[in-house]
């Protein structure tokens, strides 16, 4: 095992035996998601085989539904879905490059796959920590054949664009012959800050990536959503990739549970998170990143080494079963590190009283320390 994995390990292990979470959920356990599945299953439901009929399907009506688009097919990871986005649009427009974000999901964590498997060529839309604008893709000094957007931008901080922005700046990709992609992975919680529905903002974009595990609490598995014509590429393609997996309805009843339970109070997260981070933001030291948030999570920097606010964060949970928040990371900025903030159902039993309570008895395990 890695270290990273005992690491985790750990992690998961102290916010279990946690009554009080500011940052986070409580993780499941494996019979805990399999009563999930449970209540999930309609009684007449049958596996699905190889992608077609079952829970898989279901899953697909679902999103194609919600975000209003002709298709959506079933992908075992985003990785693979926006893959087989990308090469869809080098396909219909004849042009291998791809506009992307240097902080994008496909730049900082997928190994490369979009050039080493696809054979697409980035370019690179803009060095601000935010989605580019209308006028940078019209600067753009070659042509795209696709441009992604992620929204929201998780490695900037979770932001978001506004409405009016994002409409321009779709237009200007449209205007340079590109079609738009959007890394939906947190589509479902961005909603509130854009103004739109869900079909509104999928509207605006050829194609669509959801994920169903990072904030719906689904055990994992994604879908592109798109026209009809994207649909019958994604499952050929989702083939060769090898993601035509025999039977996938334990994920796909996840994600109809999460749709059913979770979809719903992402609203008042985003919310309540509004109210966590202007509590946050009064501590010493302290930094919130956006502010105010535009979802429910959101970067937090305080004045103290990483070790230091991860130990007294584990310890806090050891010793009083509580969780203020975890995996933080020293920044370029010696002795100040950051972390992600997720405000979930668990914080939402926590008024701004017992948020600064919580965080002054953890800033005290850090300065005994």
């Amino acid at each position: 095992m890695t270290d990273a994995y005992v690491d985790r390990i750990r992690r998961v292990t102290a916010l279990r035996g946690c009554d009080t979470v500011l940052s986070g959920i409580r993780p499941a356990s494996v019979a805990e998601q399999l009563d999930t599945i449970r209540a999930a299953v309609p009684d007449d439901l049958l596996p699905d085989i190889y992608g077609e009929g079952g829970a898989v399907e279901a899953v697909e009506r679902r999103v194609a539904g919600l975000l209003g688009t002709e298709a959506a097919v079933f992908f075992p990871t985003g990785t693979m879905a926006q893959q087989l986005a990308m090469r869809y649009g080098t396909e219909v427009t004849g042009r291998s490059a791809v506009g992307l974000h240097p902080l994008s999901h496909p730049l900082v964590h997928e190994r490369d796959a979009y050039a080493m498997l696809g054979g697409l060529r980035a370019v690179l839309t803009t060095q601000a920590p935010r989605n580019p604008t209308a006028e940078e893709v019209d600067a753009l000094d070659e042509p795209i054949g696709t441009l992604l957007l992620e929204l929201p931008l998780r490695d900037a901080g979770f932001v978001l664009p506004t409405w009016d922005e994002l409409v321009a700046v779709v237009a200007a990709a449209r205007g340079r012959g590109a079609r738009v992609h959007l890394d939906g992975a947190r589509l479902w919680e961005s909603t509130v800050h854009l103004g739109r529905s869900l079909a509104e903002v999928a509207g605006l974009a050829d194609s669509v990536y959801v994920s169903f595990y990072k904030s719906l609490g689904g055990h994992s598995g994604a879908a592109l959503a798109g026209s009809a014509d994207l649909a019958r590429y994604a499952r050929a393609w989702r083939h060769r990739y090898g993601g035509n997996v025999f039977q996938q309805w334990p994920a796909a009843l996840a994600a109809l549970a999460g749709l059913d339970r979770e979809l719903p109070r992402l609203a008042g997260h985003v919310a309540h998170a509004k109210e966590v981070a202007a509590v946050l933001a009064t501590l010493p030291g302290a930094r919130v990143h956006p502010a105010p948030p535009h979802t429910h999570q959101f970067r937090l920097w305080l004045p103290h080494p990483a070790r230091a606010l991860n130990d007294a964060n584990l310890a806090l949970a050891a010793e009083e079963k509580a969780w203020f928040v975890g995996g933080w990371q020293d920044t370029d900025v010696p002795g100040l590190a950051m972390a992600e903030v997720t405000v979930a159902g668990p914080a939402g039993e926590l008024d701004a009283a017992q948020v600064v309570a919580l965080a002054e008895r953890f800033l005290h395990r850090v300065q005994a320390a």
